[in-house]
């Protein structure tokens, strides 16, 4: 595949939508559905609709790179007409009945899609069998299109890397200003969610590959407790962080994807039975009577930003939140040194475990690709390294490793998230979730300020981000996060966040 190597900057901004505009354009789940009982949208029509678009704007058009593969269009209508067929005989399979579906091109799946994780070297990787969660995405009616672009090896392949570039798919760009990152590393996943090439999509994370693609690209993503989705047939970092995650553009969209993907699954020593039904949370009234913590030491690496989130403050005491300021960390905070170390260990180790559950012909290590990689660098190391590889092979010491990882999860679960709230009596906490996207870089990387997405992740603890506004032409996002299994709490106040801002608006596709 060609690799992006100059942008454009005559056509770098793209016009926002006024909000009557976007409500003719953006159909959500429940539109579809209706639409499909009242006969006037077929779920054949739905998918023709968007395999469209993608052709239209993802190598042409708009650029965006977003998806990497897709699944042919006669095979996609042919899944979709047998939807339609059990829907007109009065099955329904729930609220994912004949939606389309982009998955992140580390997911695995057996239906002729190889998964890559944006490499060049597995590009004819083809896994034996479906992920857990793409068998239940399956079973709930959901047409797998195809799969999005990513950062390749989920970001964790150099420490100069550029967000959204991968040797096979190229380089994602963000809708809204295509000079400008879409962050990482569920890129394409995100960006094809907002740009309107698919219904949903799935991202995965480590620690900020959902929440900062997500709130770049002015969707909405729930990052959940580590183990409510099962990480079988999914291309790892690392056991304690990794988990996958809906990627929709509103939050009951991505609730109803939640709630079709939970599952304990064997095959994953992590995974647990749903808590509850997720979209049972999905309240207007999510907000009243909330006592939100605002963890200020998190914001302050961009001032307009930061303003609008202020605002934004307002509304949710309006809505009845008891909001209560400048919530610090003070137990708990300097967990980096730690993760990373966790996160060099068992990127080596899950390599060796993915590749035995899903073998490919030339490769069965971490060392293989690093080989490989080597010998093929003019493909798939033109404009950064892969110092993250060399360093995780040498990352050996177990009882080092199993140090860290009490460390890491006691800083930032018991003493700092979980301190936290029981220490000003909390139901959640709050902050900016990154800052707007900054311009792309692919000679010195990215260039990243700050985020609030580094607590919940190493403690493996929820995280939801949802449009909260615009700094110029750019979305940001606000997070709501919480202890461990807290979805529902947050999905409470997420939604009715949503209901009262309305801050989502779509990109325009030139």
């Amino acid at each position: 595949m060609k690799i992006i190597r100059t942008l454009s900057t005559a056509l770098a901004f793209v016009a926002l939508l006024t909000t009557a505009q976007v409500l003719a354009h953006e159909r959500t789940i429940s539109d579809i559905q209706a639409e499909f009982q009242s006969g006037k949208l077929t779920s054949v029509a739905l998918v023709e609709e968007y395999y469209a678009t993608i052709k239209k704007h993802n190598t042409d058009g708009a650029d965006l790179r977003a998806v990497i593969s897709l699944i042919d269009l006669d095979t996609l209508r042919e899944q979709a007409r047998q939807l339609d067929n059990e829907l007109a005989a009065g099955h329904s399979r729930g609220e994912l009945h004949g939606i389309p579906v982009l998955l992140k091109d580390n997911i695995d799946t057996a239906d002729g899609l190889a998964n890559t994780a944006g490499s060049y070297l597995l590009r004819d990787h083809m896994p034996p069998d479906d992920a857990f969660i793409v068998q239940r995405l399956r079973a709930a009616g959901a047409i797998i299109m195809g799969k999005a672009n990513l950062s390749e090896w989920a970001n964790f392949r150099s420490t100069n890397s550029a967000s959204g570039w991968s040797s096979w798919g190229g380089l994602v760009k963000n809708p809204y200003d295509t000079s400008r990152t879409a962050c990482g590393s569920s890129s394409g996943s995100a960006v094809a969610v907002s740009a309107n090439f698919t219904v949903l999509a799935v991202g995965t994370e480590t620690d900020g590959s959902l929440i900062c693609p997500a709130a770049i690209n002015g969707i909405v993503t729930i990052k959940p407790t580590v183990g409510l989705l099962s990480r079988d047939g999914i291309i790892p970092i690392s056991a304690s962080q990794d988990t996958a995650g809906p990627m929709a553009r509103n939050v009951t969209d991505a609730v109803y994807m939640l709630d079709a993907m939970v599952g304990k699954d064997s095959a994953d020593s992590a995974s647990f039975a749903p808590t509850a039904n997720y979209s049972r949370h999905l309240r207007v009234d999510g907000l009243a009577g909330k006592r939100i913590g605002v963890v200020r030491e998190l914001m302050g690496y961009n001032q307009a930003m930061d303003a609008i989130f202020t605002e934004r403050l307002e509304q949710l005491k309006e809505a009845g939140a008891v909001i209560v300021d400048d919530v610090k960390f003070t137990q708990g905070r300097n967990w980096g040194n730690d993760e990373f170390a966790v996160l060099l260990y068992e990127f080596n180790q899950g390599m060796t475990e993915y590749f035995a559950a899903s073998p490919h012909t030339q490769y069965s290590s971490l060392q293989d690709l690093h080989d490989a990689n080597i010998a093929h660098a003019e493909t798939t190391m033109p404009w950064f390294g892969q110092e993250l590889f060399t360093m995780a092979l040498a990352a050996t010491d177990k009882e080092a490793y199993l140090a860290a990882k009490k460390n890491a999860r006691e800083k930032a679960g018991k003493l700092a998230i979980d301190a936290a709230m029981a220490d000003y009596d909390l139901d959640l906490l709050i902050a900016p979730s990154v800052s707007p996207a900054w311009k792309i870089d692919l000679i010195n990387g990215d260039n990243f300020s700050g985020s609030a997405s580094g607590a919940a992740a190493v403690a493996g603890y929820p995280h939801i981000t949802v449009p909260m506004g615009f700094v110029e032409h750019l979305p940001v996002g606000m997070s709501f996060f919480g202890t461990a299994k807290s979805e529902p709490i947050l999905i409470e106040a997420a939604y009715a966040f949503e209901q009262l801002s309305q801050a989502r608006r779509a990109p325009v596709l030139r």
